[in-house]
């Protein structure tokens, strides 16, 4: 396996079937590693396939009723790749299965899907334009079943978003300057109802020609589970939102910036619900002040390179900030699958597989026209 081979861009147009049997058909190999992965994970939970789809049967139509555009999209992924459209929801929909199988078979989760995000305003950039950055820590494996998506859109922004081949986003911007990037997070609350697959509520968030409304969607769509989502705009803000499934929690810049790892920051959140998720993720701890603490010491003059070495900070290794691949108790080996780098006004992401143990980055661009966006939405 060569895991330090750049993530494949997949550029998609026009209307949502056509678009998504394009993507599929692009994307074949890795979509079906993609569904190997995640169905070899239920089964070897004790899954059965009638198991499996009866999770994506109960999830499935009230995500339909409120994204239909998103599903005919998932059909022509399933179509072009050939697949059945089980198998594309299962990608976009593998957080909320693979909740529902842990806790119906009361099985301790250990998979946290980790992460460290930050956002860094202008007023503390060297160039004075906003920042936005992220590592994602998940299974090793997706070093080789991921992508670049660039949807080019007709009626509303072009979005440019790195995302598990067969999903509709994960982290990314728009052409309208709205950046997106999400952190595991848990609570009491999570899995007391269910709600609309993270992937579909990211994917909403850029589609969005406007700030306000990518914040209202992240913060109003209701959730199987927690997540931390953030949000900037190339207007110079930016928004976190810890979100609870019925709820959400803003967090505002701090000397100008957020940083974010895999525990609840909000004093309000944490009066309201109870924190489940650090015993899984206990290096969140000091995760997020790692980050901070490197970037406020360039307050006024941070680059993108900083932002880059702050996230390869090696720290307690290998529970750190940049994590090599890890095997844990349960044989499930993990790592920093990626580490993304945003600059929206600039329309760059930059992004290295496996960034603790390889530094080569692939730049991937998207034309920035925010009137256009703004006028076709």
């Amino acid at each position: 396996m060569n895991s330090f081979t750049p993530f494949p861009l997949i550029e998609i147009s026009g209307p949502p079937r056509a678009r998504g049997r394009s993507y599929g058909e692009q994307g074949r190999e890795r979509i079906g590693k993609s569904v190997a992965l995640y169905r070899d994970s239920l089964r070897r939970l004790g899954c059965a396939d009638a198991d499996i789809k009866r999770y994506i049967d109960v999830l499935l139509p009230e995500t339909t009723r409120w994204a239909p555009d998103l599903v005919e999209e998932m059909e022509g992924i399933a179509e072009g790749s050939g697949n059945p459209l089980s198998n594309i929801v299962l990608i976009n929909a593998r957080t909320e299965v693979l909740q529902l199988a842990k806790r119906e078979k009361q099985i301790a989760d250990t998979e946290a899907d980790g992460c460290t995000g930050a956002v860094v305003l202008p007023r503390a950039t060297r160039d004075g334009k906003l920042l936005h950055a992220q590592n994602w820590d998940w299974k090793t494996d997706c070093a080789e079943t991921s992508v670049v998506l660039h949807i080019r859109r007709e009626d509303g922004p072009d979005i440019l978003t790195f995302t598990e081949a067969g999903g509709l986003a994960r982290s990314g911007f728009n052409s309208a300057g709205i950046s997106i990037t999400a952190n595991y997070l848990e609570s009491d609350r999570d899995y007391g109802r269910l709600g609309i697959p993270l992937p579909f509520i990211r994917r909403r968030a850029l589609e969005t020609p406007h700030f306000a409304l990518a914040l209202r969607i992240v913060a109003t769509t209701p959730k199987s589970g927690s997540n931390n989502m953030m949000i900037g705009t190339s207007e110079g803000f930016a928004v976190d939102l810890e979100c609870a499934p019925d709820e959400a929690f803003p967090i505002f810049p701090e000397r100008d910036m957020i940083v974010h790892a895999n525990h609840w920051l909000s004093a309000t959140a944490l009066a309201k619900l109870k924190e489940t998720g650090l015993a899984e993720v206990p290096d969140s701890l000091y995760r997020d002040q790692r980050v901070r603490s490197m970037l406020q010491a360039g307050h006024g003059d941070i680059t993108m390179a900083d932002l880059k070495t702050a996230l390869s900070d090696d720290f307690a290794s290998p529970y750190c900030v940049c994590r090599p691949p890890l095997e844990k108790d349960d044989g499930n080996l993990s790592a920093t699958v990626a580490m993304i780098l945003i600059e929206p006004s600039a329309g760059s992401m930059m992004i290295a597989p496996l960034p603790a143990i390889n530094r080569t980055f692939t730049q991937y661009r998207l034309t920035m026209d925010i009137e256009r966006a703004r006028h076709a939405a």
